[in-house]
């Protein structure tokens, strides 16, 4: 189904065409100054000197083209050239209606589906998640969502942190502490035990310790190199200790990315590809691509066009260690080889650029991709307080995620009770929908490049543009839809009932209605689903606008009511299917 724009643009170029004029003069976009029209054209002030004619005369000669036009109530010639336009009722009614007949209300899919492997989220073995992987979770999801809506093949990784020096920190911790477990006796040679020898809130005090420790006391971290590199060679006892680091890690983290509404297809780490390391670094030296500099193996990666520096993919150390290039470089290859992807996309903190920028140029250039395969990176800003610097707990330390959820549903909780009265098993799953929608609305509504303030007050509010305000515009939606149930009606009856609007407002509801598809497919091209919630922001006022003019549910005219009540539960569903590529879902009641 076409979008709406093309639609009306359409429209237009035949007049310009038909009135003798070059057609493609007659692209529409949408008016500056709403109070005069809804949309606007000014082809004929582009087509001014090519036909050495004033714009004015031009205008005038379209707009005549146009006085019986289905699409425009009024196309207006206005100095000094422009077209004002404002559609029929009867052509957005019929937009709407079958927009509503329409598999996924007329978007249409990508026609070029691509398979794409997004990596996003990034957290780190035996360390609880904190604020820090807040965005990537977030953002990275709804992307995964919206370019699965609009038909690709998506592979979601999270990509964790789970084969460095930490978990040299970790299992050294665990030996001095507990020197006898049979982890550590070399000469075992039967079953280790199933169950870890430490709990998840062990784990998670060990680490700190572990690595505060370990900047201060040069044999203590000597100690932990030496059991990552016991690790990293295979030695039965720690690789049977790493397994429970990992179980008992990836266990908690799946509970709060469950909490966050966040799925993960593959669950890999940078283990994953630790064996296919040695070949791809013996590729690179055979194909010519790495050489010796200073002791390490690189890849020059600058190019002639390079107006900064971008300084040599480094591949070893010169003691002949992997870095996380070289992980991320055996991660191409992996995918690669198991899923061929069309695209690799990568989320992280936009400081990280420089970074992605080194691997990309040296996975092309060592041809660890398909020369057509895109590598695209995404750097998003930091969630920062109110004083402008990134988010601290109260007492200046970095905020774990789940204080953080618990902090905007205990906020969200208070405002359901307050305004209740009530503190029961529905407020309380109430508010964890809410709460989660309040968190990532207030993210996702911002450009993810930039650095937004995080303020608990504002995101949990149910006015203006938040989270609750979107949530509570689809609970009044579905509570006059189930009034209109309760009183005989039936909404399957009435489905196909839109008509032609009747009132401004309505009218106004429809049209933000129509801006779906395009504002959807825009979402995917620009990996930006800022403009989803755009979108969305706006729908929710049109349709709230409509709602404090027209009484729906007392109207006596059927057929108008029936109108009334499909329109309505076509918002609802555009609604609802727009949150949930945003990664939340709205309760039946607030």
């Amino acid at each position: 189904m076409k979008k709406i724009l093309e639609m009306i643009s359409d429209e237009m170029k035949n007049a310009f065409e038909q009135a003798g004029y070059d057609r493609e003069l007659g692209k529409v976009t949408l008016s500056n100054r709403p109070d005069l029209c809804e949309y606007q054209c000014n082809g004929a002030m582009a087509g001014a000197k090519q036909y050495k004619k004033a714009p004015l005369m031009i205008a005038n000669d379209v707009a005549a083209k146009l006085a019986d036009s289905s699409v425009f109530a009024k196309a207006e010639a206005v100095a000094p050239g422009f077209l004002n336009l404002t559609l029929t009722n009867e052509f957005v009614g019929e937009y709407v209606k079958n927009m509503r007949a329409a598999d996924k209300y007329g978007l249409e899919e990508d026609k070029t589906a691509e398979t794409i492997v997004i990596d996003y989220g990034g957290p780190n073995i035996a360390k609880p998640l904190h604020i820090g992987h807040l965005r990537s979770a977030i953002i990275g999801e709804s992307i995964k969502r919206i370019l699965r809506y609009i038909g690709h093949t998506v592979i979601g990784d999270v990509h964790m942190g789970d084969w460095g020096l930490q978990m040299g920190l970790v299992i050294n911790e665990l030996k001095i502490r507990n020197s006898g477990l049979v982890y550590f006796d070399e000469n075992y040679t039967g079953e280790y035990p199933s169950e870890p020898p430490f709990t998840l809130a062990e784990l998670e005090e060990i680490y700190p310790y572990a690595s505060k420790r370990s900047k201060e006391d040069e044999a203590y971290k000597a100690d932990a190199m030496a059991c990552t590199f016991k690790l990293q060679s295979g030695v039965r006892g720690y690789r049977a200790l790493w397994n429970h680091i990992i179980e008992v890690s990836v266990t908690d983290l799946k509970k709060n990315y469950k909490r966050l509404n966040v799925e993960f297809d593959l669950w890999n780490g940078e283990s994953a590809v630790q064996d296919l390391i040695p070949g791809m670094v013996d590729s690179m030296k055979k194909g010519g691509y790495a050489h010796i500099s200073e002791g390490a193996l690189v890849v020059d990666v600058k190019e002639d066009t390079d107006t900064k520096e971008v300084p040599p993919c480094m591949i070893l150390k010169s003691d002949g260690a992997a870095l996380y290039n070289t992980t991320d470089l055996a991660t191409i290859m992996m995918r690669m080889s198991e899923y061929n992807p069309d695209k690799i996309i990568y989320m992280t903190d936009k400081r990280q650029e420089l970074y992605f920028e080194q691997v990309f140029r040296c996975a092309r250039k060592t041809k660890l991709v398909r020369p057509e395969t895109k590598l695209v990176y995404i750097g998003f800003g930091t969630m920062n307080g109110s004083d402008g610097k990134p988010f601290k707990t109260r007492a200046g330390g970095v905020m774990r995620l789940e204080s953080l959820i618990q902090e905007i549903y205990d906020e969200m909780l208070r405002k359901i009770a307050e305004n209740s009265g009530i503190e029961d098993d529905e407020a309380r799953q109430t508010a964890e929908t809410v709460a989660l929608a309040a968190l990532k609305y207030g993210d996702l509504s911002n450009q993810a490049s930039k650095d937004y303030i995080f303020d608990i007050e504002r995101f949990t509010s149910s006015e203006g543009d938040t989270g609750p305000y979107i949530l509570y515009t689809i609970v009044r939606i579905k509570s006059i839809l189930a009034k209109f149930v309760e009183n005989g009606g039936d909404l399957e009856a009435v489905r196909m009932d839109i008509k032609a609007p009747v009132n401004d407002s309505e009218k106004q509801l429809m049209m933000a209605l129509a801006k779906y598809n395009a504002s959807i497919e825009a979402a995917a091209q620009e990996y930006a689903p800022h403009k989803i919630c755009a979108y969305i922001y706006d729908l929710a006022n049109a349709f709230n606008h409509f709602y404090h003019e027209t009484k729906i549910l007392a109207e006596e005219d059927a057929s108008r009511k029936a109108g009334w009540i499909a329109l309505l539960a076509l918002t609802r569903d555009v609604l609802e299917t727009s949150i949930d590529l945003l990664g939340f879902s709205a309760p039946d009641r607030m």
